[in-house]
């Protein structure tokens, strides 16, 4: 059976041409999202400007919290800079095998002056060996008042050794000497300025603290042993010891949490192409398979057996699927690697992250592509290889039996988990979160419709027959017959159409609906007419009284944001994202927030107070006067006082905080805005000029329109949003070619009906207005079915995240997906039909 699967393999390659197409492009899909999720766990960032640091100690950037509805815990990522205590440095600098030990400071900085604003890295000068740095020109900083820049920075801003540069850091603003310029011997991305020791701690946050610990060993010695030595020493506090390329995660913090972001995208996407491979490599293969019935037929006539067929079958499946994983091997990492590309130009991924593709994503789409075709080509040909050779030649023609109950079962629980998953999504989850069961639910509805698709088509069949046979004459009447006995193979090429349109419609109107929404909320709660920030790392809290003395202001407050965790009590709820914290000042503060009080007084909103949303406080069981344990951003724990309740969207809730308890916590240490509202009478535009004019008083602080802080919010929410427009692209362009390839497959087999048709008195124009009402047909059927397999994604989650049945997001989304659905089925439909009638009709009749 082997041989006769090769040599058939010769003798068909349009049908097996299309199989491998599918195959390909499928392991290839499969494979990119493999590589993503590879990336995502390994999460190797090779050090740059820590290079020769042997080990780096950093404050453990995780804590172990409570599961919600559960005694078990699980492993939360912190989202600022967990720091360490300063003298931790001496305790290590005294263990054996240890040569030197730096205890790095790093924050934030920038280059102001008449040319713009320069950010770069802050760190002491004692550090500079650890990329290592070497001066190009000039000495080494000494005084408090000189700095060193690197090559980089010094190109950008024009600087040279001797001048005199003014730098905003920890919320101020201070003039310093340049003393030398600086070069690294291996490429750093981000831009350095090195300061003497002394002023670097001065300008650190928090006092007494330390960003991280490295260390470099002394000859001979073994860094296992040096590595345990350290451990032992610093038992008593919260760390964790990197080496090798673990220890790009000190350089770039974000690295840590942008993994297990990039694990979901990888891990959901992958699964949803998973599932789209499926139904395309199964549908292309059952079309395949249906358009030999025949074969198979006069094979079983002359005494090949079920078993034999079926092994032919499974074998020629087999070498396709194998010269298919072939070509994927290359083709699905280079993908992967494009994918990864766009991932790291939007800012999610690091540009320092390396992007791994190994065997292990390779074998497993290889695996799971062929185990679909294996199946799918089991699956389709078991009517054709197991029926009575006289049945068989009867149904050669037009295969109208489908229906089985493994099919109906299997449906039916398709059904139940859509239900399932839309009550979930509608009623359970809230907010953006309900996208994670929303997109699933789409998959299973549309699961559920590929399996009754025949049955499904007839019914749509039966009822368009009448009004478009009226439209189209006698050869759309002809084609509504041909329909109606052709619905299995008709489905077939529905379920890419479906597919492609649940998909496409489904996830861009759930990403809409989330970025819509997002910017709504952002915008109601966001009170303020205008605002200040800090170029070099926040705002010094001194600077609030000048601000609210200012002709023109009738409020102002510091502000801050954070994400943390509810300690306990254990009830909290499990967000593995963490709860958005919002420090504001109680003296003005709620009046740039926008938050009324149901219960208990926000004036009460200082030292360690807390005040909680109604919905998070139902979830927790605390109200005012009860007290909880919140795990900050840093790491730390704080017992706060219930204070005050109050109403916020399901879905977007945050804890009000006072800025004093919430600011040292986070990276900068320091307030990240002033908000700022206009007294009466007073406009948003001159409130916005009189705070320019302060602001040039004040390097580092710069003034902004509420109206160009909400742009920018939206900005960050599409480029955010990109990232999935840009997966969701590549799912529906492979859909879409799985539907031209299986259009082509569909209308290539039918030469012989058309030579029958032409030798019968039809004409070449009148067969082609057939194929257009068939592809009219079979497009209207595919965007029906497709519209009721999104709406099960889009209706319950525009529910849960907006309150409404329609989602947020333009009609042109969908007209846009349906004419493509439609132009592609037109030009995949009536191209092939044209070149089939080219040839001998005499010719095409036989076969």
């Amino acid at each position: 059976m082997w041989g006769l699967a090769l040599r058939t393999l010769r003798f068909r390659a349009g049908g097996f041409v299309a199989t491998f197409i599918a195959l390909c492009l499928g392991a290839t899909v499969v494979m990119a999202c493999g590589g993503l999720l590879e990336t995502g766990i390994r999460n190797n960032a090779p050090p740059q400007r820590l290079a020769q640091a042997s080990l780096l100690v950093i404050g453990d950037p995780t804590f172990t919290g409570p599961r919600e509805g559960s005694d078990r815990t699980r492993d939360y990522a912190l989202r600022e800079r967990v720091p360490l205590d300063a003298r931790l440095v001496d305790r290590v600098r005294a263990l054996e095998g240890v040569r030197t030990v730096v205890g790095e400071r790093t924050f934030a900085t920038a280059l102001t002056g008449p040319g713009g604003n320069h950010k770069a890295q802050g760190h002491g000068w004692d550090s500079a060996p650890l990329t290592p740095y070497a001066l190009d020109r000039g000495a080494a900083p000494t005084a408090p008042d000189e700095v060193v820049v690197d090559t980089v920075l010094a190109r950008r801003a024009g600087v040279a050794v001797g001048d005199r540069i003014e730098i905003a850091a920890h919320g101020g603003a201070s003039a310093y000497r340049v003393t030398g310029i600086a070069r690294a011997a291996r490429t750093v991305p981000q831009a350095g300025v090195f300061f003497d020791p002394a002023e670097a701690d001065r300008l650190a946050a928090p006092a007494g603290t330390v960003a991280d610990i490295a260390i470099t060993l002394a000859p001979g010695a073994d860094r296992g042993t040096v590595r345990k030595r350290v451990s032992r020493a610093l038992h008593d506090q919260p760390i964790r010891i990197l080496t090798g390329d673990d220890r790009g995660a000190v350089e770039h913090p974000e690295i840590l949490t942008n993994g297990s972001d990039l694990i979901t995208l990888a891990a959901v996407f992958g699964g949803l192409a998973v599932a789209v491979a499926v139904f395309v490599v199964a549908g292309t293969i059952g079309l395949s398979v249906q358009q030999r019935r025949r074969e198979f037929a006069l094979m079983r006539a002359i005494g090949a057996t079920p078993r034999q067929l079926r092994r032919m079958l499974l074998g020629e499946t087999f070498l396709v699927t194998v010269l298919a994983a072939g070509v994927a091997w290359f083709t699905g990492p280079a993908a992967g690697r494009g994918l990864f590309d766009r991932l790291v130009a939007s800012g999610m991924v690091a540009e320092t992250v390396e992007f791994e593709s190994g065997w292990i994503p390779t074998v497993a789409a290889a695996g799971a592509v062929l185990l679909t075709a294996l199946v799918g080509g089991y699956v389709g040909a078991w009517r054709a290889v197991t029926a009575k050779p006289t049945e068989a030649l009867a149904e050669s023609a037009f295969r109208q039996r489908w229906f089985n109950w493994f099919r109906l079962v299997v449906a039916l629980l398709a059904l139940a988990g859509t239900a399932t998953l839309m009550l979930v999504t509608a009623y359970v989850l809230k907010g953006p979160v309900a996208a994670s069961t929303a997109g699933p639910a789409a998959i299973c509805a549309a699961i559920a419709l590929a399996l009754l698709a025949p049955g499904l088509i007839r019914m749509c069949t039966s009822v368009l027959a009448r009004p478009l046979g009226a439209l189209t004459g006698e050869s759309g009447r002809v084609a509504m017959l041909g329909a109606r006995v052709t619905s299995v193979r008709m489905a077939a090429v529905v379920t890419p159409i479906m597919l492609a349109v649940a998909i496409s419609t489904g996830e861009l109107y759930i990403q809409t609906t989330t970025t819509t929404q997002g910017e709504r909320e952002y915008t109601r709660s966001l009170r303020a007419d205008a605002v200040l920030t800090g170029v070099g790392g926040g705002l010094d809290p001194a600077l609030l009284a000048g601000v609210r003395g200012l002709p023109g202001v009738a409020s102002a407050s510091t502000y801050v944001a954070s994400t943390g965790f509810v300690e306990s009590p254990r009830t909290a709820p499990d967000n593995r994202h963490g709860i958005r914290f919002q420090g504001v000042d109680v003296e003005s503060g709620l009046a740039t927030v926008g938050v009324t009080a149901t219960s208990g007084s926000l004036a009460e909103l200082r030292g360690n107070t807390v005040a909680l949303p109604n919905r998070l406080a139902g979830k927790v069981r605390r109200g005012p006067g009860d007290s909880i344990r919140l795990r900050l951003g840093d790491g730390s724990s704080a017992d706060v006082r219930v204070v005050a309740l109050f109403d916020s969207r399901a879905g977007y809730e945050s804890m009000l905080l006072p800025v004093s308890l919430l600011a040292p916590h986070t990276t900068n240490g320091l307030p990240a805005q002033i908000l700022v509202r206009a007294a009466e009478g007073t406009t948003p535009d001159r409130l916005v000029d009189s705070l320019g004019v302060w602001a040039k008083d004040h390097p580092g602080v710069r003034a902004a329109s509420r109206a160009a802080l909400v742009e920018t919010h939206a900005e960050e929410s599409k480029t955010q949003a990109w990232v999935n427009y840009l997966i969701i692209g590549m799912l529906t362009l492979y859909t879409s070619l799985a539907l031209v390839n299986s259009l082509i497959l569909a209308t290539h087999n039918r030469r012989r009906e058309f030579g029958l048709q032409r030798l019968n008195g039809a004409t070449r124009r009148q067969i082609l207005h057939m194929a257009a009402v068939e592809a009219t047909l079979t497009t209207l059927i595919g965007v029906l079915l497709g519209t009721a397999a999104a709406a099960a994604a889009v209706v319950p989650f525009s529910l849960s995240a907006a309150d409404s049945w329609l989602p947020d997001g333009p009609i042109t989304i969908y007209a846009t997906v349906v004419g493509a659905a439609a132009a592609l089925t037109f030009a995949a439909t009536l191209l092939p039909t044209w070149h089939a009638l080219r040839s001998n009709p005499v010719r095409a009749a036989q076969g």
